[in-house]
């Protein structure tokens, strides 16, 4: 069975709400494969952990395990992917990424799809709602997060 994008994104929205419940960066995201399967969710824990590695991609893709081909999968996030992240989603052959909210960020997406990356955008309300919110109550850590310091 495959998931609509939409139906996909709200497992990644339920990282992101709950990393923004344990104050963290409200960016969540799940790796799918072809048949709709979750293989791994995950949420950015720069905060919580303190490890500026821990982008909700990369712990989705974490939790997923290794496989030996990933062009089949889906990489689902709240916000579109960082450069850090955009180069994960290169690096290993992800073929689609579904982003939540281009509008606050536009990180990598123009780079993935000139690439040849399947990128959807959805603009979902509650995924800009979540960042935006974040964004005016926290500015200091958002510009951490994308590196402006």
């Amino acid at each position: 069975m495959v998931l609509d994008p939409h139906e996909m994104l709200a497992c990644a929205l339920a990282e992101a709400e709950a990393g923004f419940a344990e104050g963290g960066v409200p960016i969540g995201a799940a790796l799918y494969d072809a048949d709709g399967t979750l293989l791994g969710r995950g949420r950015n824990r720069r905060v919580q952990d303190g490890d500026p590695s821990v982008h909700a991609e990369t712990a989705a893709f974490r939790a997923a395990g290794r496989r030996r081909d990933y062009r089949s999968t889906t990489m689902v996030t709240t916000l579109a992917p960082c450069w850090y992240c955009s180069g994960l989603v290169r690096q290993f052959g992800i073929g689609h990424v579904v982003v939540g909210d281009a509008a606050t960020f536009a990180g990598g997406i123009e780079w993935l799809a000139g690439a040849g990356v399947d990128v959807t955008v959805l603009d979902d309300p509650r995924c800009v709602a979540l960042m935006t919110r974040f964004v005016d109550e926290q500015p200091d850590l958002w510009n951490e997060d994308i590196g402006i310091s």
